[in-house]
């Protein structure tokens, strides 16, 4: 049995389609379509043609609920007709593995792709080979290190604590298995010099951004991640702390009003602090795109960004880091009361949901303003998590 997005009639036949959110066709849609039009066809429909129906990226809605162009339909009528002579193959494959015992299958890529298997932990050897004190410290935890771990667990090192250190090339391998082995965080000097040499005043900025597969303010595309929110934590001078925020009403496009506030607050001078610049730098790129009259002052934000991951990735490791220079995983390590626990909003998924909630027309105006509320707390737990660790760092001097 199977269910077709769209079974159109044409010209006596049908035209049969699968409706993807992707921008492309990727291998799988294919042998999905093949499953299909084995069904279809065996069921005693005619089919003209084949299609997958997906996201165009180009299109750029231009209101009035004009979605002429959203999908690109792809006709891969032929490029299935080899797959479709393989399904009674996989059929028989299929019953022979259902009347067997359990596959004994070593884990591997297919386990991840296309999508992740929701037996991993069951199959995965780490799930049933590792100690509770043994899973604290995987050799996965090495950043950019797949091949290396995999190699390390082929001869038998399940603990990065257990691994030699000359086993480990990269300085940013040994940083992390130090800091590992010997329980203690490590903080370079030289992150405190990059910090202070900022001056003042800084702005501490972050984005919280909402993406739509169907777009809904003219001007935009699919996909495009629209900025509707930032926090900014002010330091003027040293000991001197102001904070202030944006956060769109929900009412309609939320990009000018976001941009125009945004230079207002940081002005045309003083370092903007950000965690990830390269995330910060493309929203304003686009917004400068998008609204030429403001694309200066945007561009001399962007002139002005400090990125502080990189400072972290090349200067700072603890333990509890467990191999990740995210900012969730940095700040328990700096400033544990800072937690993002408990919190109604507590990542920027959480965010993009609350955030569609509010624009929601159903939404009552009482959960409106929860809402609100929770995505300022959380925004601004962002920023104040910047100045925590830039502060920390800053202290970090030559012994």
């Amino acid at each position: 049995m199977v269910r077709a997005d769209l079974l159109l009639p044409d010209a006596g036949q049908y035209r049969m389609a699968e409706v993807k959110s992707s921008t492309g066709v990727k291998d799988y849609h294919q042998a999905d379509a093949a499953v299909q039009t084995w069904v279809a066809r065996g069921s005693g429909l005619d089919l003209s043609r084949v299609e997958i129906a997906h996201i165009n990226r180009s299109f750029v809605y231009q209101g009035g609920n004009d979605y002429r162009g959203l999908l690109h339909h792809a006709d891969i009528t032929e490029q299935i007709r080899p797959l479709e002579q393989q399904v009674p193959d996989w059929i028989a494959a299929a019953r022979a593995t259902l009347a067997g015992n359990e596959p004994n299958l070593a884990p591997g890529d297919q386990c991840h792709s296309p999508f992740e298997c929701p037996f991993i932990t069951y199959c995965s050897p780490q799930a049933v080979a590792l100690t509770p004190a043994e899973d604290q410290f995987p050799i996965e935890i090495l950043p950019y290190g797949g091949a290396l771990a995999a190699s390390l667990r082929s001869e038998g090192f399940v603990d990065l604590r257990d691994v030699p250190e000359a086993r480990l090339s990269k300085p940013m391998h040994v940083r992390v298995w130090r800091a590992t082995k010997h329980d203690t965080p490590e903080l370079a000097p030289l992150a405190g010099e990059h910090v202070r040499a900022l001056g003042y005043p800084r702005y501490y900025i972050d984005f919280e951004t909402m993406q739509f597969v169907v777009p809904i303010w003219a001007g935009t595309s699919p996909y495009d991640q629209v900025p509707f929110q930032w926090s900014c934590h002010i330091e003027a001078s040293k000991g001197s702390m102001t904070h202030t925020a944006f956060l769109a009403d929900g009412s309609g496009d939320p990009r000018r009003p976001f941009a125009e506030s945004l230079i207002s607050t940081v002005g045309n001078a003083g370092a903007v602090i950000v965690y990830n610049a390269a995330f910060e730098r493309t929203r304003l790129r686009e917004l400068a795109e998008s609204l030429p009259d403001l694309a200066p002052a945007l561009n001399n934000i962007i002139e002005r960004m400090f990125d502080l991951l990189p400072v972290a990735r090349e200067n700072y490791d603890h333990p509890d880091m467990r191999g990740s220079w995210s900012i969730k995983a940095v700040l328990p390590t700096i400033a544990p009361e800072l937690a993002y626990d408990g919190l109604e909003v507590g990542n920027g998924g959480m965010a993009q949901e609350a955030f569609a909630e509010v624009l929601h027309a159903d939404t009552p105006h009482h959960r409106r303003d929860q809402l609100r509320n929770a995505l300022l707390i959380y925004c601004e737990r962002d920023t104040l998590a910047m100045v925590k660790i830039a502060h920390y760092f800053e202290n970090a001097t030559a012994a």
